[in-house]
């Protein structure tokens, strides 16, 4: 019987596995198992190094150059002027006339620097020319004496003989601080002097004959003040007001400055010492006060015409105050001077006077290349002479111009 029960519940088994199972489950609501993660982060990053090629050398010269192009202000101008006049002999015997050469040489610079409040100005101007005629002088034999023709006239020299006409150059620093939108506290130090030696006159010109040479004369000018600025574009003068100023003149050269003789006794020059009366001294300092104007305009879009003026003036007030044998009447001077004992510690002087110096330049730009330029100059020193010193010069030729703005 077992073995018949344990048959058919085999049988049903076997039935089962062979038939195909099917299943369905049904979810109604799935809740989240809620764990914590625990994590660390490092406190430090990894040091990696930078690559060159991520820095831009052209965009870092862009702008330095901008930086400079803002802050400096340059220009620069040269120029070349001369004229030739050549004749013949017939044309000579017939209408008259000299040949003649004359070349004259400018450099006009300008640059100005500006960072913040803090501004410095640097001008230098340079003028040298030469000129070349025909002049006639006497020959001399070995001995020394005239050479005369048959007839007896004196035999002359016709050659030309180089003089300059113009020598000069001037050098001008001035820093400043700005306090307000026109006005401004600093100091100016200008120096001039010249290069070649110059004689009396073209046909004089041995060593007896020198009268100046570098540094005979030499100015300097150093002042402390107030600055001002005019806003208008129309009207660009600049003051500078000087409460406190120095000038000196040098006359290094003992041969220009003293009076010299030969071994007679006779006088073969006279003395050149530029206001320095003492003949043992080679440079004279004066303390006072000084104002100069600038004003400097380009007139026209194109920039065809341009005035440039300086006027300077120093008055040594503080020197009188300690002048010695200050006599202040001209005629009581004169007395004085004819009674003097010839000691320089004791001549009679006159006061000090105001020292004024006045430039004028007018260029007239007929193309980019030609210009045309007027120069006045006016000075008046009586340390020097009691009369006003004038120059004018007329001058056409080549002139070029550079700005940076």
């Amino acid at each position: 019987m077992k073995r018949y029960l344990i048959c058919a519940l085999f049988a049903v088994a076997m039935l089962l596995m062979s038939a195909p199972a099917k299943a369905q489950f049904t979810i109604d609501r799935v809740e989240a198992k809620k764990e914590s993660i625990n994590f660390t982060t490092a406190d430090t990053l990894k040091q990696t190094t930078a690559d060159m090629s991520y820095f831009s050398r052209a965009r870092y010269r862009a702008e330095r150059a901008a930086i400079r192009k803002e802050r400096n202000t340059l220009e620069i101008t040269s120029g070349l002027q001369g004229t030739l006049t050549s004749y013949n002999d017939p044309w000579v015997d017939v209408s008259g006339g000299d040949n003649s050469i004359a070349v004259v040489a400018n450099l006009y610079l300008y640059h100005k620097f500006t960072k913040n409040l803090f501004s410095v100005e640097t001008k230098f101007e340079g003028k040298f020319g030469y000129n070349r005629m025909k002049v006639e002088m006497p020959m001399y034999d070995t001995s020394g004496e005239p050479m005369v023709d048959e007839a007896g006239n004196a035999i002359m020299d016709r050659s030309g003989v180089w003089f300059k006409n113009q020598d000069e150059f001037a050098v001008q620093i001035s820093p400043s601080w700005k306090m307000s939108k026109n006005w401004s506290y600093g100091a100016t130090f200008k120096f001039r002097t010249q290069i070649a030696n110059g004689y009396v006159s073209r046909t004089e010109q041995e060593r007896k004959d020198l009268k100046s040479s570098f540094m005979t004369p030499g100015y300097l000018d150093l002042s402390v003040g107030l600055k001002y600025a005019c806003p208008s574009k129309k009207f660009p003068i600049k003051v500078d007001l000087s409460p406190l100023a120095l000038s000196a003149v040098y006359a290094n050269n003992s041969w220009i400055r003293r009076e010299q003789h030969d071994a007679e006794g006779n006088r073969i020059k006279k003395a050149f010492n530029y206001g320095i009366e003492d003949p043992d001294k080679s440079s004279k300092y004066e303390g006072g006060s000084s104002i100069q104007l600038d004003f400097d305009r380009t007139f026209g879009k194109s920039g065809y015409l341009r005035y440039r003026t300086t006027l300077f003036s120093f008055w040594g007030w503080i020197t009188n105050l300690g002048l010695d044998n200050k006599v202040k009447r001209w005629d009581d001077y004169h007395a004085a001077l004819k009674e003097w004992d010839g000691n320089i510690k004791t001549k009679p002087r006159l006061p000090i006077h105001p020292t004024v110096r006045w430039e004028n330049t007018i260029d007239i730009k007929a193309t980019k290349f030609l210009t045309t330029s007027l120069s006045f100059q006016l000075y008046y020193n009586r340390a020097q002479n009691s009369s006003i010193q004038t120059k004018t010069l007329l001058s056409v030729g080549l002139s070029y111009t550079f700005k940076n703005k």
